[in-house]
């Protein structure tokens, strides 16, 4: 390991490391643009010199120099502290100086190190550049006079999302970021560009003008748009969150968003419950809560009872229920909504046991059922990292862009037990060999086969498990925690007919098939389920509460309470609790913290924040794959529940991007 010394500091770096990653391990702080530590490098704003001997009797950029053995580098010098000086003052020279009326305002890199490293005046006095405006959808807003050509969005669309959507045009100072054509931005990691991005050129479209962040209330939570449990911020003020931001979490998301995580924010405010309804003559009407609760005793169901399970919905509020079922004498849970009936037994065999960071080292990966960028984008991040490592990836099922390499073989499971010779020998040669089960397969019956698959070629090895399933409902690991799963899944709720069916924001049941009960939805958006049922009463959202999710890799993350829930809604396990009241039976906690303590003794392992233990995969028999995959289960990938259906911004998404609608803009 190379030796150097930093303002006097000596230290050991790592081999291979740069300048100012010493630096860094140095406790010295380098003033950067284009450097970040997830995209490659550049070296082209400067801004990170430093004074490096032995070496050219000048300043070097610290983001593209090794660091060697015997240097000595200085990061405050007289030296340095005028070059960074005369770098900071020609990055202003065309910077519109615009700061009151830019989004950027308060969070602004070249604010920060303007004020830190800057001059402190200007003596440029001659005519700025300007560039037209570019169009890149409608969740990026560009001001494109303001950027600096540190390049971050063009690395991030290229290295990161996969997609060569953003590049530069012309040379020097007429060099322009733009899309190709200027169009939109299509892919779904498009509006990570926007924290990327040091200066205000790419802001947020739906946030312009909304707020500054010295006047937001700052909350950290877990995204549930999808089934990665992505480490969230929800920014708010008053009883409104304006925004969504990710956090780092190396394990989960690194520092990635979904666009649909972050932009279905507006869907939190628009078609919500906030009164309790009742259906009379056939028709909602609005009531009281005390009428509500009236109506559902007088139901007198018994043990016939049913709960299901919606795919937002947090664990404390599925054990709720389940503790109200089980107090009725009901043990009928279901969460899979849709219809699958996949064995849950072993939930090794439902898990997504690589991790998200481990499948980056797998060298062989067969994806069937699953279209991941549309399901799981932030494990699509982690499939193209492996792809570029070398990995071989093979795909059963209708083809989509992978951006990366990628080998289909046909729609038929059946494959799976004749495969081609180069998938074969590719996964006899493999030292970490892999396949993802996604949720089309899982519909197929697939699951046996693919146990089969895993044993046949050994995913299982010391320190190696590659059997995984891509689950795409946030509360899926958590409700199979908690025992929502019948054998024969929703169809078995439906054959029993039970008298009075608990919904708990499932929107995505088939309730024709449920006509003879009555239905009490517990839920925040006036959407399916909303539709079907007899009675309504208004729940939070995920900001509304504080809870516990488990993402598809059975990780246990805990998210708090932002803002109240609207109107008369309530936060869910209070809501449970008062129908226990009404039906007259007894659940055994009445605070959240009684509430929790309860499930932890139930389910250890949710108390516990991190990986849960599921034990060893099952050994599967030799089982014949059988089934063509006609299609995906995500058809519109900015609309798949109902937060970003009552979102005006993923409705639109979804219509200009997907359906290639036309809008008109507004002249500014």
């Amino acid at each position: 390991m190379p030796k150097v010394t930093v303002d006097g500091i000596e230290l050991e770096v790592p081999q291979g490391a740069t300048v100012l990653q010493a630096c860094e391990l140095a406790g010295k702080e380098i003033p950067r643009f284009c450097y970040h530590e997830r995209l490659s490098i550049a070296g082209n704003c400067r801004m990170c010199l430093v004074e490096v001997a032995p070496g050219p009797p000048k300043p070097q950029a610290s983001c593209a120099l090794p660091a060697a053995d015997g240097q000595n580098i200085r990061t405050d010098s007289e030296m340095v502290k005028k070059a960074r000086e005369g770098v900071m003052e020609f990055l202003l020279i065309n910077h519109p100086l615009d700061c009151p009326i830019c989004d950027q305002g308060g969070e602004c890199d070249l604010q920060d190190q303007s004020v830190a490293y800057g001059r402190g005046a200007s003596r440029y006095d001659e005519n700025k550049r300007a560039v037209t405006e570019k169009y890149m959808g409608p969740l990026i807003k560009t001001a494109m006079t303001r950027c600096i050509h540190c390049t971050r969005c063009v690395r991030f669309s290229e290295e990161i999302a996969g997609v060569d959507e953003i590049g530069a045009l012309y040379r020097g100072e007429a060099m322009q970021i733009t899309t190709y054509l200027e169009r939109a931005a299509t892919h779904e990691m498009s509006a990570n560009v926007i924290d990327l991005c040091p200066v205000g050129a790419l802001t947020s479209r739906p946030y312009a003008f909304e707020a500054r962040p010295w006047e937001l209330k700052k909350t950290l939570s877990i995204d549930v748009s999808d089934a990665c449990g992505a480490n969230i911020r929800l920014d708010s003020r008053g009883r409104e969150v304006l925004r969504i931001l990710p956090r780092v979490n190396d394990d989960v998301n690194e520092e990635w968003l979904s666009d649909k995580g972050r932009f279905q924010v507006d869907g939190l405010t628009a078609r919500r419950l906030d009164k309790p309804w009742l259906r009379k003559n056939g028709k909602l009407v609005a009531a009281t809560w005390e009428e509500a609760f009236a109506a559902i005793s007088k139901v007198k169901p018994g043990k016939d009872v049913g709960v299901v399970a919606g795919d937002l919905v947090d664990c404390e509020t599925m054990f709720a229920a389940k503790a109200l079922a089980g107090a009725l004498g009901s043990t009928m849970l279901e969460g899979r909504q849709t219809g699958l009936s996949y064995d849950c037994s072993n939930l090794a065999a439902v898990n997504f046991n690589s991790t998200f960071s481990g499948i980056e080292e797998a060298d062989a990966i067969l994806i069937v059922g699953s279209h991941v960028r549309w399901e799981a984008p932030l494990v699509m991040t982690r499939l193209r990292k492996a792809a570029k490592r070398g990995a071989k990836l093979f795909l059963v099922g209708p083809e989509w862009e992978t951006t990366v390499p990628t080998t289909f073989l046909g729609n038929d499971i059946a494959v799976l037990d004749k495969l081609p010779s180069d998938v074969t020998e590719a996964f006899k040669n493999a030292e970490r060999p892999a396949i993802i089960v996604g949720g089309a397969a899982l519909g197929q019956g697939a699951l046996g086969a693919a146990l089969a698959f895993a044993g046949t070629f050994k995913l299982v090895r010391d320190g190696w498990n590659g059997f995984n399933v891509l689950h795409m409902a946030a509360s899926r690991m958590g409700g199979l925690m908690l025992g929502y799963a019948q054998k024969g899944g929703i169809a078995d709720l439906a054959d029993a007919k039970p008298k009075m069916l608990i919904s708990l924001g499932a929107d995505e049941v088939d309730y024709a098939k449920f006509s003879d009960s009555i239905i009490v939805y517990i839920g925040h958006h006036g959407d399916k389920g909303a539709h079907a049922a007899d009675v309504i009463l208004p729940g939070s959202a995920f900001s509304e509460k504080a809870g516990t999710y488990v993402n598809t890799e059975g990780r246990v993350q805990f998210a708090d309470k932002a803002v109240f829930a609207p109107g008369d809604a309530r936060e869910d396990w209070t809501i449970l609790r008062a129908m226990a009241d009404a039906l007259g039976v007894s659940v055994g906690f009445d605070s959240f913290d009684q509430l929790r303590a309860a499930m932890i003794v139930a389910v250890p392992s949710l108390g516990v924040e991190g990986l849960a233990s599921y034990g060893a995969l099952p050994k599967a028999a030799k089982v014949n794959a059988a089934g063509t995959l006609a299609g995906y289960p995500i058809k519109d990938f900015y609309l798949t529940n109902p937060i970003a259906r009552a979102s005006a911004t993923m409705q639109r998404c979804s219509a200009e991007l997907l359906h290639g609608e036309d809008f008109e803009e507004a002249a500014e």
